[in-house]
């Protein structure tokens, strides 16, 4: 009788009122990112930017045990070796830009593991939070990988210079106290009232009016670029745009009449 095959990782997402989540799912391995799911990835995240009612997309891992323990190393061998490394090393890149580059709000749910590449993805994301039981590490030097300069530099504007340097260095794992501590983590909450903590944070963001976070990550998507590439004239564009919207006139009543503003991006 043959042994029922492990079922292999899959990436999920889903929208849920002005959140759009998308789930590293493959619990098994502590969800591992195999090379389909790298694929999906920007998929997935190019859905939900269009999706009209997403406000703010949340990254998590399917389970209770990890965010993303990093790439499938079971798949070094047929995927990350010879001419075959060349499509996996563009997917990876792919999914990494698509968060990274993505034009809205993007939050890291990161519940225990979370290393290698789950790492550089959480970092890609524009906020943080983990629950106390979070354990990070880039392994990358226990693997004899090379990391690309873009991975590396996203480090340093996060965490700074000399703390990429000593997490590339010592390939060591730390903890979520360590992780707020330099920088990497906006919040640590207890593991059971995480969900709590995150959920109320979401919803906070969400219930600020869409163009204006649009306008604010656009600042931020430029302020990465050489000074010579930033597009400022878009950037303005947006900001004056928030001027003369109808949101714009519902925050100002809204506040007069000491009540939550119900925006609608527009």
């Amino acid at each position: 009788m043959s042994e029922t095959p492990e079922p292999a990782g899959r990436l999920d997402h889903h929208v849920e009122g002005h959140v759009g989540y998308v789930t590293f799912n493959n619990p098994s391995k502590f969800n591992a990112v195999n090379y389909d799911m790298w694929c999906a990835l920007p998929v997935a995240m190019q859905a939900l930017v269009n999706h009209p009612q997403v406000r703010l997309i949340v990254l998590q891992g399917a389970g209770e045990k990890a965010f993303v323990s990093g790439a499938d190393i079971s798949q070094f061998n047929t995927h990350r070796n010879g001419d075959a490394s060349t499509h996996y090393n563009e997917a990876t890149q792919a999914g990494y830009a698509s968060v990274l580059d993505c034009p809205k709000p993007t939050l890291a749910k990161i519940r225990g593991i979370c290393m290698g590449g789950g790492l550089g993805l959480a970092l890609n994301c524009d906020v943080r939070m983990a629950s106390s039981d979070g354990k990070f590490r880039m392994p990358a030097g226990r693997l004899g990988l090379g990391y690309a300069y873009d991975g590396v530099k996203r480090f340093t504007e996060v965490v700074g210079t000399a703390n990429t340097a000593d997490l590339f260095f010592s390939a060591r794992i730390f903890g979520a106290d360590e992780a707020l501590r330099i920088g990497l983590l906006k919040q640590v909450a207890p593991v059971e009232t995480f969900d709590e903590v995150v959920n109320a944070y979401v919803q906070m963001v969400c219930e600020n009016a869409p163009m204006t976070l649009a306008a604010a990550k656009r600042s931020l998507l430029e302020l990465r670029k050489n000074p010579e590439e930033r597009d400022l004239a878009t950037v303005k564009a947006m900001v004056d745009a928030c001027f003369t919207s109808e949101d714009y006139k519902e925050g100002r009543k809204a506040f007069a009449e000491k009540r939550t503003p119900q925006f609608k991006g527009q």
